[in-house]
């Protein structure tokens, strides 16, 4: 189906296989479209036309290990192109929200399921002063860059596992990355975009997340 979004995705990004995750293919941008982009589309980075290294980390973890979500119910929270949700829906899961507040991801995320040949529901907002209900699990990639967004989300992401929701972070280390509370599951070498990114590559951490040490507040 055509519309606004759709061919505005068609025309500024290319469907290729994600660096990290070749079993995957993502609607990406390229560094001779960030222009185009910002000029049409939004002076602020598309996050959602790129996959950004903590995605990248989070959907090899789930593809490399099924059995976390396989069966269960899962919501990929500030999802961007849908990557980890795609990831999670490919491994097995019985159902996956792909939750993200910018309208062009909802319809990337669609796109991007759809060329992967999985389904993924759009669920545009929670309410971020209670945990989820309905989620057997929650996985969130790329959330601690800017100050601001992490507290709240990462707040929120307590909510939830202090009732009791399992919650992976995927994330390269950025500065606002809880500094406890954090099981490492995996660390990979994932490659970046130098368009988004200042080198070629940066370690991609996946964390299950637990509440702070009383200190860290």
């Amino acid at each position: 189906m055509s519309t606004p979004a759709v061919d505005f995705i068609h025309a500024f990004t290319t469907l290729k296989p994600v660096p990290f995750v070749p079993e995957i293919v993502v609607h990406t941008a390229t560094k001779y479209s960030m222009k185009d982009f910002q000029e049409s589309y939004n002076p602020e980075v598309p996050y959602w036309a790129f996959p950004w290294a903590g995605g990248q980390a989070l959907a090899r973890y789930l593809l490399d290990h099924p059995e976390v979500v396989k069966g269960k119910k899962v919501l990929d929270f500030a999802a961007g192109s849908g990557l980890a949700a795609i990831a999670a829906a490919k491994s097995g899961a019985a159902h996956v929200w792909a939750c993200d507040i910018d309208p062009m991801a909802q319809v990337a995320t669609q796109l991007n399921a759809a060329r992967n040949g999985v389904v993924v529901e759009n669920l545009r907002a929670v309410q971020m002063d209670r945990p989820l209900q309905g989620v057997d699990i929650i996985v969130a990639g790329d959330v601690c860059g800017r100050q601001v967004m992490a507290y709240d989300i990462l707040r929120w992401l307590y909510f939830c596992v202090a009732a009791g929701t399992p919650v992976l972070l995927g994330d390269p280390g950025r500065a606002y990355v809880p500094k406890s509370g954090l099981q490492e599951l995996a660390r990979y070498e994932v490659p970046v975009m130098r368009a988004i990114e200042d080198c070629d590559s940066r370690a991609g951490y996946v964390w299950q997340l637990s509440l702070p040490d009383e200190e860290d507040g």
